[in-house]
């Protein structure tokens, strides 16, 4: 070869790939200039190009695989150096891990070595290395899907090299340990692979422990030698119990594959297979074929330990091959194992169990719509029982009864000619009188429809049923029944539609005479059913053939028809019908997959339709351009949180009890209720005991009635619906960089010229989760979005000109400017910030099907800011009152007084009732009171419930903005103060952590360095967090600085509380 060796195209890869797969090896265009030595180095080198596509790297990279005993055997070592190469280049590097190619490429380069015998073993360890490294990352959540792979890849050396991970199986339990992502499974694989070699080869190593590093990894000198001993037995136990603890992370394949290495083991262990069983053999009761063979395999190596189970799994099986609605293959598969477990069962000595199973079988039949096979095969079942019983001596039956019964069984088939019409009148006779056969026959139809050999056959049954069955329904009032039927007539063409549309118009005359309160939603549900049935008809039939009958129809709906919206699309089929031509309607009826490009030579007709529904090469940087946004922007940026177990029961916040009452006739105490506690073992209330019973003043008596009449309207969210929190946000399109990644498939060039109007999306679906507790986020439906430039930006920010009235508002509402607006709706279960992870789906302009995921949406600690609820039947003018007390009331339990602390309030629907036990802190604001003021009005208004201090009172009423709040022109403390407010200051010494103290006074007592300053008086505020607990101020307002005391029966609150107020006053 005189010609120097050039890199294949695209094009040639191609080729050569048929050429292959054609004959197994290359054609003369390619051994004229390359060598097949040199097809290795090709592959390699074409694979590390990066401007090369993806679908012909992953094309290669099965290639490598289908064909890698031609391509290595017998190469030198340089070869498998690059190939080693070329797999640690493509595994580290950059990539997103959504296209798939480092698990194409561990896959075949595993595959190659597994294939392959001409390599050394410094190459199966280089692989090892790099596999382990990729491994040695539990609960990476972005490449978990390459590191289940990699598991994998190890496990099939694992089995081609019996021992080769047996050095490293400490690392690989601690891994499975470790691992909390879907990936588990084939960590769990790998690791009991690893255990079966160490057994079956008897080698000598540690299971749980190991010395050894993990990387960079040696190959055991011990490789394919057995050391004769074995692992140790109490840690081979301990390895076995743990791995019978995870079956319940395995699908049906891996519980198979994993079963299949646990029974020995547990053979070797001489573990009692009772163990096995009682875990085990409830998978005989699923549908799945896998998880049924498990239990027959573990039968098969433990039949003692199944001891009077066997009735018991051969009645499940026989329930399954009567089963019709799952797969033909799996009922006949059941037939076969019961089959053999009667074999298993004949052979064996005991009479009696014999006899009670063999009798169990004479209770197959063939049933009437059974498959051949399947009536075959219970026949050989039949005459296997019968066999079998009659070898047990004075019960067996002559040959003669024998047959007499098997015919019997089958006395009710008609076995006739295919010519003969007798089956289609005997079924349409059964259909018309049995209207629950319809389904029944309607999968009969398509069976035979959908089989080439029978199509014509399911044809004739439709024309049978269209002459005899039509005439018998149209007295019927049952006919909505036999839609399904009248689906598959009207899709076959080679029927006349005249029978059905005279059907169908006799049946909408029925319907337009009804009347009635009850009868809405059925003529809705009827209606629409018709109107598919006519749309059926316009996809298959030509509009000539059916305009006059259909026509006839469609005007009777639209005009008479009682439901406004089945009137609405019968005008529509109508116009369609009337207006558009035959050929071009069945185009536009088709569902979207099918929708081939217009033939109309106008420039808006042809917009070619693309090859894919989704590209996720384009999808992958959606945030781009595609915005969602708050509408209100947070002040804390929150960049951590705060993440804790169940704070039910504890020293703070909230306990829940639930009550649970149990109502019996027959006994007298009756109506006493069962307390479910989940309070701290200090505050647990024995049951059976009775309450203790505490004195206590007016003031407290007068708190706690408060405090019930108050958490009586509180919802519990064990029991109806929470609280929502809605977040408002703007999805907005850029028009630019969208048309520059999605331009060459949603506009064509001639399209362009005719319009220049921006991008737009259509029926866009924005989907939302998270790991905070905001319970199910309903997701966002957003009809239409349309795109915008920069030119609309540049000039929104500089209209010197500025339109009155609401029209940019309903724009944004609508989508068509300024984005789209998008309200994510939170249920809490707890009030602590976090994101709000966001994926969406569109439709663009040519049907292009848009998906991705967009920035997060950060939840903050003053989304959960809620004004506290009040009852219904509290008066609307004693409503700043009313959350003044419940103020002074909250302020106090949540305080470090323990006369409430034993007290528990019932919330609404009274099943559930809460326990309050507070934390109390303080924060120091040096700032003047006019920012205190201002920043309050603006941020904080709505949870204002009472302003104290002559001065304080007269700034804030001069603001106008903060109304319907107790304003108290006497301080609390002074002796002039309100009774409900005045012992809130000094409540004793504080018990809690976190206080700041002042020259040796409480963080609740009187400061004078402040009150020296000039204090002006008190803010309070009271904020509900959802789904029941309260954040509240008192600030302190002073000329030059502010000290607000916070109390919260919610103490992770505080972690954010510091934050926030430091962002609102001092930034």
């Amino acid at each position: 070869m005189t010609t120097p060796a050039r890199p294949l195209s695209v094009h040639d890869w191609d080729v050569l790939i048929e050429d292959f797969q054609d004959s197994g090896a290359p054609r003369d265009w390619f051994t004229s200039v390359f060598s097949i030595d040199s097809l290795p180095d090709l592959a390699l080198s074409s694979l590390l190009k990066k401007d090369f596509p993806l679908p012909s790297k992953l094309s290669i990279l099965v290639f490598l695989d289908e064909f890698s005993e031609t391509l290595f055997d017998r190469r030198g070592d340089d070869t498998f150096d690059r190939l080693v190469d070329a797999l640690r280049a493509i595994v580290q590097s950059p990539t997103d891990g959504s296209n798939g190619l480092k698990e194409q490429a561990l896959i075949s380069f595993t595959s190659v070595l597994v294939a392959v015998g001409s390599f050394s073993v410094r190459h199966v360890e280089a692989v090892v290395d790099l596999l382990l490294a990729l491994v040695n990352r539990p609960n990476h959540g972005f490449d978990r899907q390459a590191r289940a792979v990699a598991c994998e890849c190890l496990r099939q050396l694992e089995r081609a090299f019996p021992g080769l991970l047996s050095d490293v199986a400490g690392h690989l339990w601690s891994l499975c340990q470790a691992e909390r992502t879907h990936a588990v499974q084939a960590y769990l694989l790998l690791f009991t692979t690893v255990v079966y070699n160490v057994v079956n080869q008897k080698l000598k190593v540690s299971l749980l422990s190991t010395s050894v590093p993990l990387v960079p990894f040696n190959a055991p000198p011990h490789l394919g030698q057995s050391q004769g001993l074995g692992p140790d037995q109490k840690e081979l136990r301990r390895t076995l119990a743990f791995m019978l603890e995870s079956p319940y992370l395995f699908t049906s394949c891996a519980m198979m594959e994993f079963m299949g290495m646990v029974v020995p083991l547990a053979s070797a262990l001489e573990l009692q297979a009772s163990m096995l069983k009682v875990q085990f053999l409830g998978m005989i009761y699923s549908f799945d074929p896998m998880l049924c063979h498990v239990v027959l395999f573990m039968h098969t190596q433990f039949p003692d330990a199944f001891e009077g189970q066997e009735k018991d799994i051969m009645r499940r099986l026989m329930l399954l091959s009567k089963e019709t609605q799952i797969y033909l293959a799996f009922r006949l598969l059941a037939l076969h194992w019961l089959m053999g477990l009667f074999n298993k069962v004949m052979l064996s000595g005991e009479v009696g169990k014999r006899k009670s199973v063999l009798e169990m079988g004479r209770k197959f039949h063939p049933g009437v719509f059974d498959p051949l096979a399947l009536k075959a095969l219970k026949l050989d079942l039949l005459v296997q029982c019968y066999v079998g019983l009659s070898g047990g001596g004075d019960n067996g039956k002559s040959a003669g009864e024998l047959l007499q019964e098997c015919l019997v069984s089958v006395s009710d088939f008609k076995w006739l000619p295919p010519w003969s019409s007798e089956t289609g009148g005997l079924l349409v006779d059964m259909t018309s009188k049995f209207q629950i056969l319809v389904p029944v026959v309607v999968s009969f139809i398509d069976r035979l429809i959908n089989c080439r050999k029978h199509q014509w056959l399911g044809e004739r049954f439709l024309q049978t049923i269209d002459e005899k069955l039509l005439p018998k329904l149209e007295k019927s009032c049952l006919l909505t029944a036999y839609f399904p039927l009248l689906h598959r007539i009207a899709e076959n063409d080679t029927i006349p539609p005249s029978r059905l549309i005279v059907l169908l118009t006799k049946f909408v005359l029925t319907l337009v005479d009804k009347r009635g309160y009850d009868v809405g939603l059925k003529l809705w549900d009827q209606g629409t059913e018709v109107l598919g049935i006519c749309r059926t008809l316009l996809s298959h039939h030509k509009s000539s053939r059916l305009f006059l009958g259909l026509s006839r129809l469609l005007s009777l709906m639209c005009l008479y028809f009682p439901d406004l919206d089945v009137r609405d699309n019968a005008r529509i089929y109508l116009r369609m019908l009337v207006c558009i031509p035959g050929r071009r309607l069945k185009n536009i009826l088709k569902p979207a997959d099918t929708v081939s490009p217009s033939t109309h030579s106008s420039a808006f007709f042809t917009v070619q339709s693309p090859r894919f529904r989704h590209d996720p090469n384009k999808s992958w940087n959606l945030s781009s351009y595609i915005h969602l946004e708050r509408v209100t922007s947070l002040l804390v940026k929150q960049s951590w949180f705060l993440s804790l177990p169940s704070l039910g029961v504890g020293n703070d916040g909230y306990s829940v009890i639930e009550s649970k009452v149990q109502v019996d006739e027959d006994e007298t105490d009756s109506s006493s209720q069962e307390l479910l506690q989940l309070l701290p073992d200090s505050r647990r209330i024995e049951s059976g005991k009775s309450p203790t019973l505490r004195v206590m003043d007016a003031k407290i008596a007068e708190i706690l009635e408060r405090l019930r009449r108050y958490f009586s309207v509180v919802p519990d969210l064990r029991h109806m619906p929470g609280i929502n929190v809605r977040i408002n946000c703007t999805l907005r399109l850029d028009a630019e960089p969208y048309s520059s990644i999605w331009g060459s498939q949603t506009q064509s060039p001639e399209l362009d010229k005719v319009d220049s109007s921006p991008p737009a999306l259509f029926a866009t679906v924005v989907k939302f989760s998270s790991s905070a507790p905001y319970g199910s986020i309903p997701s966002c439906r957003i009809p239409f979005l349309l795109g915008e430039t920069q030119w609309d930006k540049n000039v929104q920010g500089s209209l010197d000109i500025v339109l009155l009235g609401d029209a940019p508002k309903e724009e944004e509402k609508d989508g068509l400017g300024g984005g789209a607006s998008v309200t994510v709706e939170l249920e809490p279960r707890e009030p602590t910030p976090g994101l709000v992870e966001v994926s969406m789906e569109a439709n663009a302009e040519s049907g292009q099907m848009i998906q991705g995921k967009l920035e997060s949406v950060p939840v903050g600690i003053e989304d959960m800011f809620l004004k506290a609820l009040a009852p219904l039947d509290e008066p609307e003018d004693t409503i700043p009152n009313y959350y003044s007390d419940l103020f002074s009331a909250l302020w106090e339990v949540c305080g470090s007084s323990s006369s409430t602390a034993h007290e528990t309030f019932a919330l609404k629907g009274g099943k559930t009732a809460a326990a309050i036990s507070g934390t109390r802190s303080v924060k120091l604001l040096e700032v003047p009171a006019e920012t205190v003021i201002q920043t309050s009005e603006l941020h904080l208004a709505p949870f204002v419930v009472a302003i104290t201090g002559e001065q304080l009172v007269n700034i804030v009423r001069e603001g106008g903005i903060i109304e319907n709040v107790v304003w108290q022109d006497e301080e609390e403390g002074g002796g002039q103060g309100t009774a409900s407010s005045s012992s809130m200051g000094a409540t004793g010494s504080n018990r809690d952590p976190l206080r700041l103290t002042y020259i040796g006074y409480g963080d609740d007592q009187e400061v004078p360095m402040s009150r020296s300053r000039g204090k002006l008086g008190k803010i309070k505020m009271l904020m509900f967090l959802p789904p029941r607990y309260h954040l509240l101020f008192e600030m302190e307002v002073g000329e030059g600085s502010t000290l607000v005391h916070i109390r919260t029966d919610y103490w992770p609150c505080l972690a954010y509380v510091d934050d926030y107020l430091e962002a609102l006053f001092l930034l």
